[in-house]
């Protein structure tokens, strides 16, 4: 029993404010990004490339296929950070089936957390950016 009693209109609302309506003092703030500046390599011929990409829209790089699905980054004032949700197919050189290589969140600043592990190449982000 609490005390002094509180009735339980008063004690849901209390949870629902705590849980919901009241951010910590620490949160990070995301803003979202339109476009995505990748890098690219190739393992075989050492050829890097930068890549830029609007969130949507899929980008060749070899036989793979790389969608940016979203893209955001921290305010000037915070931490320096980026953060992509990326989806990548290998469609290979015989007109295969694409195949599934990657599917997850990548970070600039921590890019060996979610990377892609192909034989040949190799992805990292580098930023998030609106035009």
């Amino acid at each position: 029993m609490f005390w002094p009693p509180v009735k339980s209109t008063q004690f849901s609302a209390a949870i629902l404010l705590f849980a919901f309506g009241a951010a910590p003092a620490n949160a990070v703030t995301w803003i979202d990004g339109g476009n995505a500046r990748l890098q690219a390599l190739d393992k075989i011929t050492a050829r890097i490339s930068t890549l830029e990409t609007p969130v949507g829209a899929a980008r060749f790089f070899g036989t793979l296929e790389i969608t940016v699905n979203r893209c955001a980054f921290h305010p000037p004032e915070e931490p320096p950070e980026n953060a992509a949700f990326i989806t990548v197919l290998d469609r290979g050189y015989d007109g295969r089936q694409p195949k599934l290589v990657f599917s997850g969140w990548v970070f600039s600043s921590s890019p060996a957390v979610s990377a892609l592990e192909h034989p040949v190449y190799d992805l990292t982000l580098l930023a998030c950016f609106d035009k």
